[in-house]
């Protein structure tokens, strides 16, 4: 019996298989010319001072798909999967038929070959069915930020076409040759039935036709949005395995001598691996989506931030021409788009070098250029100067971690105050509400009042990036002076810059969010929950927290426990495992954890000037209020002066009370 396998180049002549031969170098040698010259453009940024995770990120980003899988329902991840697993594997099944045809290995016979033609159609159906589905996506039920062109529906066209007549090729095969394994597969089989008696003539007229497609799309991909099926998984297995999400890449001084600038002017002052990851951009606005800027009426669009830095790449124009300074601006560094990128471009560093660089050239003015100057001439964004550090305390029993040195004493943990939470009236409530809490809790802790200066957070992002290691090494050296080693702070933003960006300047610690130490001293049984199981209580999640910092459980432990979260968002941490008897009951809003709604405070927004109907809080505001939930729960001090001005401007907001989560545990253990 004849072994499984089939002939190639079927019915061809030494002629054909020549000419076959000739353009297909031709097609491959004008695609690498193409993707050379991008090569050439990548090379004039900064080299990368990493080293690079390319298995481990092509596993997870490429293969695995992870941030695709992770989309939310309307996002068309199911098709994009469709069509990725699809094209990827007719990719590898062509590859590897090369391997065996000119290679000393032969393999494509036997078991092997009924499993390689039964896998193949099936991975065909598939990506005929996603290209449809991405065709009637885009021609009738077209989300907002979905953009399409001409060339987009003729790049669905071409790739519907290169599957028909694949599967028609197939059959005509089988019709031309018929073999007695045919049915290994099932599609090219029923397409050999319908089509009885093919001759030499009409399947080599089909092939050629076939082929010629092939060459086409060769020859164009690297001019279409589909060259990030390449660019991607470059992209991707060229990142930064240690970039967290909230870590702003460093300046050095060495940098700025060399280059007589700071920040990025041109395209070509952001490194290899910003550049390489614009031409992994597909378009597929799902981090417009997602930006709190774009998504309240602001010029920002984040995937047209990619694109024009793209452009201007190629032009030569300065990066903020290309994007606008309204739009640069406009940001609030709360890394949504960072989080919903598929091919994992970082959008945030683009958008600060840029902003370095203006600030740089004194183009930053008004509130946000007031709070830079405080910033540097009191150590407070607030403008608060030291001597005013400790009026918090007064009356209060709060030990300072000099007093405790002097005498000799040690302490556990540090109390970082923050800049908001000796100005801010509310945040001052926050802060004494926690320190209450700590010693009732019997922690050994100490603050360091007037030696405590800003972190740098709000001057980094804003773009003033050597304000920021300035204050990061003066808080590193206050750090070691008292062996500091554990830390605590009720600002998400604080928490983050300690905690992620310390490091680089030697400051490495245990840093905790205020509620991941509630969390704790409830689950050790120091502290109590509060207790409410209807649903009238609703927490906003910070974006420093959960989004950036992976952390939504601490919150919702120290608040009892609530489990009451469904499948509309990505999962996040082990209280979705738990019954709904176990603990309280949040009246949890549409979006939450991961993906929270920003408040608009962060990338130093919160001292810039905002247009009355442009403000992310007011739409934060109207999704918390909508649940019915008697209080707002925050967990950021930001967060707080942002939803106390707009929760009482939506519908039913006048009655709602808006409380730290230390405030509502204090409540439970007074």
């Amino acid at each position: 019996m004849e072994a499984p396998t089939r002939q190639e180049f079927l019915f061809h002549s030494a002629a054909g298989k020549a000419a076959f031969y000739v353009l297909v170098t031709l097609a491959t040698g004008y695609f690498l010319w193409q993707v050379w010259q991008r090569v050439r453009l990548w090379r004039q940024g900064k080299p990368i001072d990493w080293k690079p995770d390319y298995v481990g990120s092509v596993v997870r980003y490429v293969l695995g798909q992870r941030k695709v899988k992770t989309s939310r329902p309307n996002s068309g991840a199911p098709m994009h999967l469709l069509i990725f697993y699809g094209f990827l594997t007719l990719f590898i099944g062509t590859t590897l038929l090369a391997i065996n045809q000119y290679s000393p290995w032969k393999f494509h016979h036997g078991p092997y070959y009924i499993g390689y033609e039964f896998v193949l159609d099936v991975m065909g159906v598939a990506l005929l069915v996603g290209l449809a589905w991405a065709l009637l996506r885009r021609w009738l039920f077209k989300p907002r930020t979905v953009v399409s062109s001409p060339a987009d529906y003729g790049t669905i066209v071409l790739l519907l076409l290169l599957t028909i007549t694949g599967f028609v090729l197939e059959g005509m095969r089988m019709s031309a040759d018929p073999k007695p394994f045919d049915t290994s597969a099932p599609i090219g089989y029923f397409v050999s039935q319908m089509i009885p008696g093919i001759t030499a003539g009409p399947y080599l007229a089909m092939w050629w036709f076939h082929t010629a497609l092939v060459f086409l799309f060769i020859a164009i991909v690297p001019r279409l949005r589909l060259r990030h099926i390449a660019y991607a998984i470059l992209s991707t297995s060229g990142s930064n395995p240690d970039a967290k999400m909230g870590q702003i890449p460093t300046l050095s001084m060495k940098e700025v001598e060399e280059t007589g600038q700071i920040g990025a002017k041109h395209a070509k002052d952001y490194s290899r691996w910003h550049l390489m990851s614009l031409d992994a951009c597909m378009e597929c606005g799902r981090c417009t989506e997602v930006c709190p800027a774009n998504a309240v009426g602001k010029v920002l669009d984040p995937r047209k931030v990619v694109q024009a830095i793209r452009a201007a790449e190629a032009s030569g124009a300065e990066v903020a021409s290309a994007v606008s300074e309204e739009a640069l601006w406009a940001c609030t560094t709360c890394n949504a788009c960072v989080e919903a990128c598929p091919v994992l471009i970082r959008h945030v560093d683009l958008i600060v070098g840029a902003r370095q660089h203006l600030v740089a050239e004194g183009k930053l003015s008004g509130t946000a250029a007031t709070m830079l100057r405080q910033v540097g001439s009191t150590g407070s964004a607030w403008g608060t100067p030291a001597s005013e550090r400790e009026k918090w305390m007064e009356g209060l029993e709060i030990p300072l971690a000099r007093d405790l040195i002097a005498r000799g004493e040690v302490f556990d943990v540090l109390l970082w105050v923050g800049c908001a939470g000796v100005a801010d009236r509310g945040a001052s409530k926050t802060t004494k509400a926690f320190a209450s809490l700590l010693n009732k809790a019997g922690i050994s802790f100490a603050c360091l009042g007037k030696e405590e200066s800003c972190t740098g957070d709000p001057a980094r992002r804003a773009g003033d990036e050597f304000t920021f290691q300035a204050f990061a090494e003066a808080n590193v050296a206050t750090f070691e002076q008292y062996g500091v080693k554990r830390i605590v702070t009720a600002c998400p933003h604080c928490f983050n810059t300690i905690k992620n960006e310390y490091p680089v300047f030697g400051g490495n610690y245990e840093v905790m969010h205020h509620s991941q130490m509630l969390a704790e001293l409830v689950e050790r049984g120091k502290l109590i929950a509060p207790s409410f199981r209807d649903g009238s209580v609703v927490l906003h999640d910070p974006c420093y927290l959960a989004r950036i910092n992976n952390e939504a459980d601490a919150p919702r432990i120290a608040l009892g426990r609530p489990s009451n979260l469904n499948d509309n968002n990505t999962p996040v941490g082990r209280y979705l495992a738990q019954s709904m008897e176990e603990g309280n009951v949040l009246a949890e809003p549409e979006h939450f954890a991961q993906k929270t709604l920003c408040c608009g405070a962060g990338g130093g927004r919160m001292w810039m000037e905002e247009e009355a109907n442009q403000r992310p809080s007011d739409r934060r505001a109207k999704e918390l209020v909508a649940t019915g939930a008697q209080k707002i729960a925050v967990a950021c001090p930001f967060c707080r002066i942002m939803l106390d001005t707009s929760v009482g401007k939506v519908d039913g907001g006048e009655n709602v009370e808006l409380v730290d989560i230390v405030e509502l545990v204090k409540a439970a253990n007074d």
